[in-house]
């Protein structure tokens, strides 16, 4: 399978981005938005690698969990994943 050049991949990958930020905008959650376009920005503004456009791929994905309200804590995600929360006031032994 050939791949196609990163040249190719990047520019659409941006964009996007930029498409996932705006629909954050409209969504109130400012902060965030800012926050990933300054990312994203920073990464197409330097090399166009494979790694920058695994960045940003990684960010899209960032950024449509926070418009769908998917970001948990971490200790959400533990609990989740152990199936109960930690017995914190029990000593080992």
């Amino acid at each position: 399978m050939d791949l196609l050049p990163v040249s190719e991949i990047l520019p659409g990958l941006y964009r996007a981005v930029l498409d996932a930020v705006a629909n954050l905008e409209a969504r109130g959650r400012r902060r965030e938005a800012s926050q990933i376009r300054a990312e994203a920005t920073r990464i197409y503004s330097r090399a166009w690698t494979r790694d920058a456009a695994r960045r940003l791929r990684g960010l899209r994905i960032k950024a449509d969990r926070v418009a769908d309200g998917r970001r948990r804590a971490r200790y959400d995600a533990v609990i989740e994943t152990i199936g109960r929360p930690a017995d914190l006031g029990r000593t080992p032994g």
